[in-house]
């Protein structure tokens, strides 16, 4: 069987041991022939983009999409982070007409249109046919909830894929784990740790802006690892003086007089309202204001102590895996073939009640997962909540 293999959306440690995997389970099926020379496993270069431009044809302004996976191509790569293959935010059903390639753009007046829009387009057509001019008979995608999305949609309009979940913010719906989850929060952990010389020499309240749009697993599964963190999260809009007075009092009561504070990037307190930047992506998605600084400077008015703003966002994408991703990405790439060698498209390799499993790939109109906040939150200390888990999975 011939398989494409694409990761994207936003990059985290893990990618690349996920994609050797399937290459090596690839190759134990005797999918891979000549000692790895054919084209049995093919990558696509920036995810869907590449999916949508793979049927141009390579130019020095467009370079090549395809990339055929060989033994010493994959030898090495599980050994860092991030994905060879690249990556985009690129939807091929909702696409911009400055997202078309030339020939796409030379004949947009018969594309499907959307919204009734002349200046976005549905290509999912010429992306099926692409992938079949290309002799890819399934398709491994490797990505969140948006790039998910559309395999859902490509998987529902004829072509078979299954998929590997992956984000750092581990809100995929149908999975209790994401590949890259478990090393952002030892990022965090250790960057926040390293802080504590700095805010206490300088007796400075430390706020940590992490990535969340929607749900907040990475700051949560960041506050269940610093004890003395205090945490706030998208799912429950906060009381901004109850944050701070506890927050001065943690302050007070530590005799190096400094306290840490992280905040997923949507979260917000009542009443307050984070406005959003620029143009929206691929996805609607647009770039919210920072609501670190804007945290910070209120509890230094309602305190009159000192903050220090601080980002702990892209430096938790970086680096190499931890064992942990390593494990889960091998294992998770693994099945994908299994699966599709047993033709279950339309899947999704998954975690559920901590054992692998699989699930139907993720609905975009039913959104991302978010944190059960009566289970796995407490709202009032502004902490995780560690009592009332027996016989839930580990991460919530």
């Amino acid at each position: 069987m011939h398989v494409g293999v694409l990761t994207g959306g936003g990059d985290v440690p893990g990618l690349n041991a996920a994609i050797k995997s399937i290459y090596r389970a690839a190759k134990d099926r005797g999918w891979i022939r000549r000692g790895g020379q054919d084209a049995d496993v093919t990558g696509i270069l920036r995810g869907w983009m590449g999916a949508v431009q793979m049927g141009e044809g390579e130019a020095a302004s467009r370079p090549a999409a395809l990339v055929p996976l060989t033994d010493a191509r994959v030898r090495t790569v599980d050994r860092s982070g991030g994905t060879f293959l690249h990556t985009s935010r690129t939807r091929p059903d909702r696409i911009g007409l400055k997202g078309l390639p030339p020939g796409l753009a030379a004949r947009r007046a018969g594309l499907p249109k959307v919204d009734g829009r002349d200046d976005l387009f549905d290509v999912t057509d010429e992306v099926i046919a692409n992938l079949r001019r290309a002799g890819i008979e399934g398709l491994i995608a490797i990505g969140g909830d948006d790039t998910l999305g559309y395999a859902h949609t490509l998987c529902t309009r004829g072509f078979p894929v299954v998929g590997i979940p992956k984000t750092m913010d581990n809100d995929v719906r149908g999975t209790e784990y994401a590949i890259g989850f478990q090393t952002a929060l030892t990022r965090a952990d250790e960057f926040i740790n390293r802080q504590r010389s700095h805010l206490g020499s300088n007796e400075t309240i430390g706020v940590f802006r992490i990535f969340g749009r929607n749900a907040g697993f990475t700051a949560l599964g960041t506050a269940m690892a610093i004890s003395d963190v205090r945490c706030a999260i998208p799912e429950h809009p906060f009381d901004l003086g109850a944050l701070c007075r506890l927050v001065q009092k943690d302050y007070e009561e530590n005799e190096s007089h400094y306290a840490l504070v992280c905040i997923s990037e949507g979260a917000i307190w009542q009443g307050g309202r984070l406005d959003e930047l620029g143009p929206p992506d691929a996805y609607g998605h647009r770039k919210k204001s920072n609501v670190g600084e804007t945290l910070a400077e209120a509890i230094t008015k309602q305190t009159g102590l000192p903050t220090r703003h601080q980002d702990v966002t892209y430096d938790l994408r970086s680096g190499s895996p931890d064992a942990f991703d390593k494990i889960v990405a091998s294992t998770f790439g693994t099945l994908s073939v299994d699966f599709m060698a047993r033709g279950m498209s339309g899947r999704m390799v998954c975690l559920k009640d901590g054992l692998f499993s699989h699930a139907d790939l993720p609905d975009p109109k039913l959104g991302a997962r978010t944190v059960d906040v009566a289970a796995h939150y407490d709202a009032a200390r502004f902490r995780p909540n560690f009592s009332g888990l027996m016989g839930r999975p580990l991460f919530p």
